[in-house]
Formats: C-alpha cells, sequence, structure tokens
C-alpha cells in the first residue's frame, strides 16, 4: 500500500518544521517497516487526519481493529507514549504495546476517528471535552526524567517568538500576553500531567468509555494551561456571532468553576495562548486564522 501523507500534514509540517521535508520523504518506508514488524493488515490511511502525525487504520495479527501512529522527533513521540503509558487509558487512548516509541511509531487502541465530541451540540461538547479533561490531570511520574516540558520552559520558547515577530498591529496584545505569562508562572498552584494541545477535536468516541483523548503533547504544569485552549474552541463561531464576547467571558465563568480553576488564571492563560497561537498563524501565513485569533484575545 502506498502510505501517502494527507494534504494537513504535509502543510503542517512545511509550516513549523525545517526538517518536516526529511521526515516526509522516509515516511512511506517508516510506515511499511512498521506494518511489517508488527504483522498488521492496513486498511487505510486517515484523511484528512492529523497536523502532527501519520494515522493508519491496521488491524493487528490477532484481528484487532488499532491504529498505527507515526510522528516526527518534533512532535516528541516519546513523550506521548510516556503519558499514555501513564494515565492507562483513563480518559485517554490505550497503548496497545509496550516499549520506547521507536522511529516515532505508536500503536494504539481504535476509537472512531471520524466522530469526535465536536459533532455535539456546543454546550454539551464543551461539558463533554471538560469532563475527559479532568481524568487526565494527575500527578506526574516520578522517574520522568525531564522527558516532559513544564508550561515554563514550552510558553518561554513561544514568548520569545512572539518578541521576535511581533505584528505591528498586535503589539499592545503581545505585552498583555507575555506579562500575565510572567504574572502566572510567578505563583503556580500544582505541577500536574496536563494533555498539552486539548480541544474538542481531541475527543473521540469510544467503545469502553464514550469519550476518550488522544493526540497530547504532554507538559507538566497548572492545570489553567490545558484548559486555556479549549476555551476558544469554535473560535470562528465565537467571532460570527454578535454576542461572542459575552459568551466568551460564560464560558471561562462555566468551565473554572465546573472544574474548580482559578478564573483569573484560566482567563490569563487564555489570553496568552490565543495571542501566541495568532502571531504564529500570522508568521507562518495564515493570516485569516491570526486575524480571528487576534480579535478574540481583544475580549479577554
Amino acid at each position: 500500500m502506498a502510505f501517502e501523507p494527507p494534504k494537513r500534514l504535509v502543510r503542517a509540517l512545511g509550516e513549523t518544521s525545517p526538517e518536516g521535508d526529511d521526515w516526509l520523504r522516509r515516511l512511506p518506508e517508516l510506515a511499511r517497516r512498521a506494518v511489517a514488524e508488527r504483522g498488521l493488515t492496513v486498511e487505510r490511511v486517515q484523511v484528512p487526519g492529523g497536523r502532527s502525525s501519520l494515522v493508519v487504520l491496521v488491524r493487528t495479527a490477532e484481528g484487532t481493529p488499532a491504529v498505527l501512529k507515526l510522528a516526527p522527533p518534533r512532535a516528541r513521540p516519546a513523550a506521548e507514549l510516556a503519558a499514555l503509558a501513564h494515565w492507562g487509558g483513563l480518559g485517554a487512548v490505550r497503548l496497545l504495546e509496550d516499549g520506547a516509541a521507536d522511529e516515532g511509531v505508536l500503536l494504539l487502541e481504535r476509537l472512531h476517528p471520524d466522530v469526535s465530541v465536536r459533532s455535539l451540540p456546543e454546550a454539551r461538547a464543551l461539558l463533554e471535552a471538560a469532563d475527559t479533561l479532568r481524568r487526565l490531570w494527575v500527578a506526574p511520574p516520578e522517574d520522568s526524567g525531564g522527558l516532559f516540558e513544564t508550561v515554563a520552559e514550552r510558553t518561554g520558547r513561544q514568548a520569545g517568538a512572539m518578541r521576535a515577530g511581533t505584528p505591528p498591529e498586535a503589539g499592545a496584545l503581545v505585552a498583555a500576553a507575555l506579562a500575565a505569562r510572567e504574572e502566572l508562572l510567578a505563583a503556580p498552584p500544582e505541577q500536574l500531567l496536563l494533555h498539552g494541545t486539548f480541544r474538542q477535536s481531541k475527543v473521540l468516541a469510544g467503545d469502553r468509555m464514550p469519550w476518550l483523548a488522544v493526540g497530547p503533547d504532554p507538559v507538566v504544569g497548572e492545570s489553567a494551561f490545558d484548559l486555556a485552549r479549549l476555551v476558544r474552541d469554535r473560535v470562528e463561531d465565537l467571532i460570527a456571532s454578535p454576542s461572542g464576547a459575552a459568551i466568551t467571558r460564560r464560558r471561562i465563568k462555566r468551565l473554572a468553576e465546573s472544574l474548580e480553576v482559578d478564573r483569573d488564571r484560566l482567563r490569563g492563560w487564555t489570553l496568552f495562548r490565543a495571542v501566541e497561537s495568532g502571531v504564529r498563524a500570522r508568521r507562518v501565513g495564515r493570516p485569516k486564522d491570526a486575524e480571528l485569533l487576534l480579535e478574540f484575545a481583544t475580549w479577554l
């Protein structure tokens, strides 16, 4: 079978990863080898798939439906594997094999890849996603040995990129976002293992549980950081609504209360993450996304 990477993956790697082209060239052979070594039967490549990995629907030698995931080094597959192993299937997709993520390969249980929590009405989708996220917030493994980035480390890299490439019209927003980060990092209330890139599309329907999280980019820090990305889900709908700002404020209040997260800390991390994403979108040539995200940030 030809393991053709989906256009979304090719485009995303081209935006964010200088070494992406080399990994994409090697990807067909990496996939063929991973399939052969595990005795898998390939059904199809998942399209449109994700922005950081190739997802292949397969069956094991015993006929069990599974997912073969191949990710480049920049996606930190070893950290993903360690986080999934630590969660042990509670709230997240389950690993089907032990050991290291050699060459960025993970074998995972099959969920329903075309059914995410986004298929639900907006209010229910938000609550189901938040309930799934709550299960993932546990103490990190004691022997992780620096495998997981901290929120301070990740946002430090992002803050450096923001300072270096601030669009002139976003100067005040960037300054506010950077100031919020400094204040939030001064006294973090907890150090938990977080999903890192959580949103509604990262929650898929399962068989052993109704909803399970996939695709973590794990990080260690406070829960408000993880929840912040969920606040702006369906941002295009929020921007299109005449009451988008009020809806956003209510969403922050509802999520903070339901998950017992400090509302001001959630608002601060939502601001930082929205501005960072908007500046990055502008930098890589996605002006429409940048405009949406930066307008959203003005409401916070």
